[in-house]
């Protein structure tokens, strides 16, 4: 157990929370899609009560991914979160948003008077579900465009010689990485490769979150109005995602050497995908599954003809995990065989890799260690799904004291 295999493991769990995290996406993208989806305001009910159940998973998804990459390569956590804080700040404010609309959408709703009745009017049902919708649109699209600069640069400086300086310890020395202008990470979205990929991620959401609540939900109307506005997200999506594609494997990628330097080479991503084939077969594998998904819920009549009747081989669950083995071997993609992850368009020499940005063989190892409670916990939160779903949402239980 090396010290470079340890470095390659570790990547491979953050890379494997991220891709967890975008298939629990589908959160944010039912809520979206709730006006068109639930269309009255009973159905739109309907709507937050299947997401209400699983938005804890996302958050807690997200805030694991955070936590994994501050241990495991704290220089990137330093250098993205510190730097490109406003992006973060953004993604992390309408997360919180979503958090508070679930609880107190329903606290407060409808006309008042008196003193307060601007705060009850303005802080009503309808404002909550805004908030939820500004989310599940948002938020996406920037997590999407936070994960296309491991591919397309983003603007800050390294400077590790700051370390060794004695106003450093005094409290009043630079920090060891710094953006290179004052947007700190705004300016990731004027590039339009990263916009193509965050509006790839929003509609990937809206189309799993679609695929969710058509699972989820047993109302007939939900389900036929899902079909038409499933096709809308679906086809937005595979459109970005291979025009993305297309320009990743055709682009000049961020190596480096035995030594450390890093340097620009031709067609690098596809010369991963090509050296690494197990990874692009996972990534054909799960392209496939996602395209099932979506086939056998958009077609499902055509489907039912085929003896597609079983919902584990329709819809979500395809989706879901194809969804999952997709990101997984592009995120792995952008770190194994000698790639920078974190290209720097300011300085090239800045940028990271697994090899400069990592924690101690220390910390590693003994995190490697923790590491063997993972399939415990997913082994709960599966238990934990498969109670909460067991029996699909209907509009009587709209009634009880567990609705939102």
């Amino acid at each position: 157990m090396t010290y470079n295999f340890l470095q390659h493991y570790w990547c491979f769990i953050v890379s494997l929370l991220g891709a967890i995290l975008v298939f629990l996406l589908f959160v944010q993208g039912a809520n979206s899609c709730m006006r068109s989806l639930g269309w009255t305001e009973e159905g739109k009910r309907l709507v937050i009560n299947s997401t209400g159940r699983k938005w804890e998973f996302t958050f807690t998804t997200l805030v694991t991914f955070g936590g994994a990459f501050f241990a495991s390569f704290p220089l990137f956590y330093s250098t993205s979160f510190g730097g490109a804080y406003w992006l973060w700040m953004l993604i992390l404010f309408t997360f919180v948003l979503q958090a508070v609309s679930y609880e107190f959408q329903s606290k407060l709703d409808g006309p008042a008077s008196g003193r307060l009745a601007w705060a009850r009017n303005l802080l009503s049902k309808r404002t909550f579900q805004f908030f939820l919708v500004l989310n599940g649109l948002l938020g996406p699209f920037l997590l999407g465009a936070a994960v296309a600069t491991f591919f397309e640069g983003a603007n800050f400086i390294v400077d590790k010689s700051t370390l060794m300086s004695p106003l450093l310890l005094e409290g009043q020395g630079e920090a060891i990485s710094r953006w290179a202008n004052a947007s700190h990470g705004l300016d990731a979205l004027l590039n339009p490769w990263v916009l193509v990929f965050g509006l790839a991620v929003m509609f990937l959401a809206r189309t799993l979150g679609i695929l969710y609540v058509m699972n989820n939900v047993n109302d007939e109307d939900i389900r036929a109005r899902g079909s038409v506005r499933l096709i809308g997200a679906a086809v937005p999506f595979l459109l970005l995602f291979v025009a993305f594609l297309v320009h990743l494997l055709l682009k000049d990628g961020y190596a480096y050497n035995d030594e450390g330097l890093i340097y620009m080479e031709p067609y690098k991503y596809l010369h991963n995908f090509m050296e690494m084939w197990p990874l692009a077969l996972l990534f054909i594998a799960g392209v496939v599954l996602v395209l099932w998904g979506i086939a056998t819920e958009a077609f499902g009549n055509k489907c039912s003809t085929f003896n597609v009747q079983c919902s584990m081989f329709r819809g979500i669950w395809p989706a879901g995990i194809g969804t999952v083995l997709t990101v997984l071997p592009l995120l792995l993609t952008a770190a194994w065989n000698h790639t920078a992850y974190y290209p720097s368009t300011a300085d090239l020499q800045s940028s990271l890799t697994i090899a400069n940005s990592c924690s101690s063989e220390f910390t590693l190892r003994t995190m490697f260690y923790v590491s063997f409670l993972v399939p415990f916990v997913l082994a709960y939160i599966v238990y934990c799904w498969r109670k909460i779903d067991a029996k699909k949402l209907d509009k009587d239980e709209l009634m009880t004291d567990h609705a939102y």
